[in-house]
């Protein structure tokens, strides 16, 4: 069992937990993550590792509501467990000093982002940071990327942070007035694919962290495959990061909406038995 030591409400969709792994926490890297299952006949669900504390054992997570079990995980608190708590998995980030590097996220993406802008900060690049969300109240981990950033570019669909505008803007910003050696895009596939063609016409290489369906996250199971330079990959396994340039982005977004009707189904019948019962 792994216990829950610390949970928060980032805003009504978004939470953060820190849950006690101690050999996860001793073994993660940028761009790794975990598989959660909340019980024994609970769905697995993969998050990515935000950060460790070695020293008292614990991995940070964040997650959205977005289904059935993601919205069972926010029912759990401090003190409770989780059944399972699998990692780290999938290939770290290949962090080096590259010079300047710019590095996108959007919406939950940008837990998914933040130990890769620290992991490069540390190793020496100069990071500017862009980060996007819908309004100020969905804009996750801003303060902790800027610490780790020499700039930080904040978007928000409705202007009410930063500049109103999507990432991709400020991205076409920076490569006007900088000369960027590596970029990072995080977040919705859509989002990904335009931040990808964005760098491209840029000439700039650009890695993405694809989040395809995932059920074992060994590669066993291929549910998580997709096409990169013509050849099958398997997310958990050779990825989760690709250059984006390479990925089959109109099949990627096809196939991660091929179980929206079952998921809607699971939701709607989570949501009558949570009505029942409260």
């Amino acid at each position: 069992m792994f216990k829950i030591v610390k949970k928060t409400e980032l805003n009504p969709i978004e939470f953060e937990i820190y849950v006690e792994a101690p050999r996860i926490a001793q073994k993660a890297k940028a761009g790794q993550f975990v598989i959660l299952r909340i019980n024994e006949h609970g769905e697995r669900i993969p998050l990515t590792v935000v950060d460790t504390d070695v020293e008292k054992g614990l991995v940070r997570l964040i997650f959205q509501v977005i289904g059935k079990s993601t919205a069972e995980l926010a029912t759990l608190t401090a003190g409770e467990s989780l059944a399972d708590l699998v990692g780290p998995l999938g290939k770290a980030t290949d962090i080096e000093n590259y010079g300047s590097v710019l590095l996108v996220g959007g919406g939950v993406g940008i837990a998914a982002l933040f130990p890769i802008v620290k992991a490069l900060k540390e190793a020496g690049n100069h990071v500017i940071t862009v980060l996007g969300a819908k309004n100020k109240d969905l804009m996750i981990l801003a303060e902790e990327c800027g610490q780790y950033s020499d700039e930080l570019i904040l978007m928000t669909d409705d202007g009410s942070l930063g500049q109103k505008g999507l990432v991709t803007d400020a991205m076409k910003e920076v490569f006007a007035k900088e000369t960027i050696d590596m970029a990072w895009a995080i977040g919705p596939s859509v989002m990904m694919k335009f931040c990808t063609l964005t760098a491209e016409a840029a000439g700039v290489p650009i890695y993405v962290s694809l989040n395809p369906i995932m059920v074992d996250g060994t590669g066993m199971c291929g549910g998580c495959r997709v096409t990169v330079d013509n050849q099958i990959k398997f997310a958990c396994v050779d990825g989760p990061e690709f250059l984006g340039a390479g990925v089959d982005w109109d099949e990627f977004v096809n196939r991660m909406g091929q179980y929206r009707n079952e998921e809607t189904v699971a939701n709607e019948d989570y949501e009558k038995k949570v009505t029942q019962h409260g």
